[in-house]
């Protein structure tokens, strides 16, 4: 067993050359702990029979640890997987105008809650409310900083203590542990379910509006479906019940679609529009779905029910900030300037053909030398359209060592993230974005060339 008193001191290795580039690169205080932890490592190690390294390789243990402690853990990734709005990997790309608005933005001060005319306070409502309102029809629109947060803050604000009426159909949980009863419960809203868990009726809604209900809750099936012997009212009925009654509802929408799905081969998702044509009071979507926004929940309908939201004290606690509030901006001037398809990433990649695909494709498989060009399918995602696909092409790799190369390929810079379909690794050029095409063939040339055996 080594002497433990030849072990260098930390003032010895904080003097040498390779500590003080260390210092110069990522601050003293950080180095200082980083050679406490590994001086202590190495002392236990050295108790339990090891040897003293060389002071040299101290120093790289400490430069190690200092860059493992540094080291960001969220990064932007290659999403070879073929589902657009993947949930783990952050949904929604943001368009090129999104991006600058962030940047132009963020680089200074701004006008967030300030208004430049009278030279007094504003409100940060007004830099998208015009614009939603005109998109939508709505007479009113609030911004918050995600869809879960929006209904939350509409059922405490409306229906604090009050009944609350919902479809079992709709009693639904999405990703991430958001379950309708659960968001309900914590507004202080009472459920009152209606129907089975694959029938309602009108005169279910009928009978429970006879009672003391404050609003009706109309919510968006999301990621599953109920097929066979199952029925739920249209929602105009229901807007007209309810009204009779005295009674506003609330159409939860969630993935927010704005273009029609059925004209890119999909079946149609409930439009924004829709909801209120059918005379909803409120609807809430998400920013960062169909939309292709950032992550925010967004409030449009009725002027007097929104304004009840709005002075609500919760409000301000799920407020959007001024990033959110310019990249979404700049995501609904695409849509009536008319050019989403164009400009939006979601709907750039919605909109691609399979012979699109199919040449990018063959561009890949041209590039690396080796692989098969399949056809699959693209899935949406993001708790849109479920079981709903679009024709694609795939480039597939037999590999001997499957998980090995997944592993190696989210170890890459950036990370490649692809999928296992057939006991083949599949490539879908559909979602990786035309800008990061040089990173992914680097990328495959890389796993092919490093003792990554690939039978085709």
């Amino acid at each position: 067993m080594s002497d433990l008193r030849s072990l260098p001191a930390v003032d010895q290795l904080l003097r040498t050359h390779v500590a003080a580039e260390i210092v110069a690169e990522y601050g003293r205080p950080i180095t200082l702990e980083a050679i406490r932890v590994v001086l202590d490592d190495i002392r236990k190690h050295v108790s339990a029979g090891d040897t003293i390294p060389q002071r040299s390789t101290i120093l790289q243990q400490v430069r190690d640890q200092v860059k493992g402690w540094l080291k960001p853990t969220l990064l932007p990734v290659i999403n070879a997987t073929g589902v657009i709005l993947h949930t783990n990997l952050g949904r929604a790309p943001l368009s090129q105008a999104a991006l600058r608005a962030i940047q132009n933005i963020a680089v200074g001060y701004c006008n967030l809650e300030y208004d430049l005319f009278p030279g007094s306070r504003g409100s940060r409502s007004t830099h998208t409310e015009a614009l939603l309102a005109r998109l939508t029809t709505a007479e009113a629109a609030l911004v918050v900083n995600n869809n879960a947060a929006a209904v939350l803050l509409v059922l405490t604000a409306l229906a604090r203590r009050k009944n609350v009426v919902i479809s079992r159909t709709q009693l639904v949980e999405i990703g991430g542990g958001f379950r309708v009863p659960d968001i309900m419960s914590q507004s202080g809203a009472r459920l009152v379910e209606v129907g089975t868990t694959n029938q309602v009726h009108l005169s279910d809604y009928e009978l429970a509006l006879k009672g003391s209900a404050a609003l009706v809750l109309h919510a968006h099936h999301s990621n599953f479906r109920i097929i066979g012997f199952a029925a739920e009212p249209p929602l105009k009925e229901m807007v007209e019940l309810s009204h009779q009654f005295g009674v506003p509802v609330i159409d939860d929408l969630g993935s927010g679609a704005i273009l029609d799905t059925a004209r890119f081969g999909l079946s149609h998702e409930p439009t924004v529009q829709e909801s209120l044509a059918a005379g909803a009071d409120l609807v809430c979507f998400s920013g960062d779905k169909l939309l292709g926004g950032p992550q925010a929940g967004i409030i449009v309908g009725r002027k007097d029910q929104l304004e009840r939201v709005r002075k609500h004290p919760l409000a301000r606690a799920v407020r959007a900030d001024k990033l959110c509030l310019a990249a979404l901006s700049a995501t609904l001037l695409h849509y009536l300037k008319d050019e989403a398809e164009r400009e939006i990433p979601v709907w750039q990649m919605i909109s691609l053909t399979p012979e699109q695909v199919r040449a990018r494709a063959h561009h890949w498989l041209e590039v690396i030398g080796k692989g098969e060009i399949i056809p699959g399918q693209s899935t949406v995602g993001g708790g849109s359209l479920p079981e709903e696909t679009l024709p694609t092409f795939l480039l597939a790799l037999q590999m001997r060592q499957l998980n090995r190369a997944l592993v190696k390929l989210r170890a890459m810079n950036p990370p490649i993230i692809a999928r296992v379909e057939n006991d083949r690794l599949v490539f879908d050029p559909r979602t990786v974005l035309p800008e990061q095409n040089g990173a992914l063939l680097v990328g495959l040339q890389n796993l092919l060339g490093k003792n990554i055996e690939a039978e085709v």
